[in-house]
C-alpha cells in the first residue's frame, strides 16, 4: 500500500493542476472600473501624475467599481503593461475618471514607471503621440507616431504587445489594429509569449497591504504549483504560502493565493512569487513585488 501512495499524490496534483482547463488561459481582462466618491467626501481628487520616471507611485484603488458615469471626483483604475527583461509585466494606476479611457491608458504608458517600479526593473517603449482613431465591432485602431516602429523587430514587437494588452482590458477593445501597416488587428493571444512563468496583477508595485495579502495573477510552471513568501525591510522571510494554478506545466493557469505575515513593523516588504525548481528545490523564475506592509502581531 505504501508503495502506491506517491504515485497517486503525483497524479492527484497533476490532475488538479491541468486537467479542468488544459489549453490554459491568459487571465481575465480587468475591465477599468469606475470609483464614484460620495459628494461628502472630503479627500481631493488623485492627480495625475506627470510624464517622468520619477514621479511618485499613485495610491492603490480602494473602493468598489460603480457603473456610474464619470463625474467630479471620480476616478477610474486602469491597467497597465510595462516591459522588464524583454517581457511583459503589469501594473495599475489610480487616476481622475475620464470618457476617453483609452486615451488615458495610453498616455499613461508613454509616461513611463513610477520610481519604485523603475526600481524594480519596469521600463516603457511606449512613445508619446499614439492615439485611437476609431473603436468599431471591438476594434481599436490606433495611428501611431512614424518612431512607433524604431529600434528593431523585438523591440518594436514588444512596444506593440504594451499597447495590446493594455487597450483590450477595456470591455469595447478586443483586438488593435494599427494604421500603419497592413497586419490583421492582433489580440492578447498574439503576443502571450511575451509572458515571463509568473505574472503577478496583484498586488502592484508599492501597495500597501496587511495581512493576509491576497496574491493573483497567472503562471505557467512545473505542476502549476505556485509558491509566495513575504519578506520584512531586512529582507527575512515572515510569511509562506503556495496554491495551485488551474493549469501549469505547459499551458498558462490563474493563481489566487492568501499569504499571512507575523511579526512585521509598517514599512517596505517584498512579495516573492516563485517556482520551486524539480530539480534542486531552489527558486526559480521569481517574481519580486515592491509594497509597503502594515504592521502586523
Amino acid at each position: 500500500m505504501r508503495s502506491l501512495i506517491a504515485p497517486v499524490a503525483a497524479l492527484l496534483l497533476l490532475t488538479a493542476g491541468c486537467a479542468p482547463a488544459r489549453s490554459g488561459t491568459l487571465g481575465p481582462a480587468p475591465v477599468a472600473p469606475t470609483t464614484r466618491t460620495p459628494p461628502a467626501a472630503t479627500a481631493p481628487r488623485t492627480p495625475s501624475p506627470a510624464a517622468s520616471p520619477g514621479r511618485p507611485t499613485p495610491t492603490p484603488p480602494a473602493a468598489p467599481a460603480s457603473t456610474a458615469a464619470p463625474g467630479p471626483g471620480d476616478t477610474v483604475t486602469v491597467q497597465l503593461w510595462f516591459t522588464r527583461a524583454g517581457r511583459l509585466v503589469p501594473t495599475r494606476r489610480t487616476l481622475p475618471a475620464t470618457p476617453a479611457t483609452s486615451r488615458l491608458a495610453l498616455t499613461e504608458l508613454a509616461a513611463g514607471p513610477t520610481l519604485a517600479e523603475t526600481a524594480a526593473g519596469m521600463t516603457s517603449l511606449v512613445p508619446p503621440g499614439v492615439q485611437v482613431s476609431r473603436i468599431a465591432d471591438r476594434i481599436a485602431t490606433l495611428v501611431p507616431p512614424t518612431s512607433f516602429d524604431t529600434g528593431g523587430a523585438s523591440a518594436a514587437r514588444l512596444r506593440r504587445a504594451q499597447v495590446v494588452w493594455t487597450l483590450t482590458q477595456f470591455p469595447t477593445v478586443r483586438r488593435v489594429a494599427f494604421a500603419s501597416t497592413d497586419t490583421a488587428p492582433a489580440d492578447r493571444a498574439d503576443y502571450a509569449d511575451l509572458l515571463p512563468p509568473i505574472v503577478v496583477t496583484g498586488p502592484a508595485v508599492g501597495d500597501r497591504v496587511s495581512s493576509p495579502i491576497t496574491v493573483t495573477g497567472t503562471a505557467n510552471v512545473f505542476e502549476a504549483t505556485v509558491s509566495v513568501r513575504v519578506l520584512d525591510s531586512a529582507g527575512r522571510e515572515i510569511g509562506t504560502a503556495f496554491t495551485i494554478a488551474t493549469c501549469g506545466s505547459g499551458c498558462r493557469g490563474d493563481y489566487r493565493v492568501a499569504v499571512r505575515y507575523r511579526r512585521a513593523a509598517p514599512g517596505p516588504g517584498t512579495i516573492e512569487v516563485y517556482e520551486v525548481s524539480a530539480q534542486d528545490g531552489s527558486r526559480i523564475n521569481s517574481v519580486a513585488v515592491p509594497v509597503v506592509l502594515a504592521a502586523s502581531g
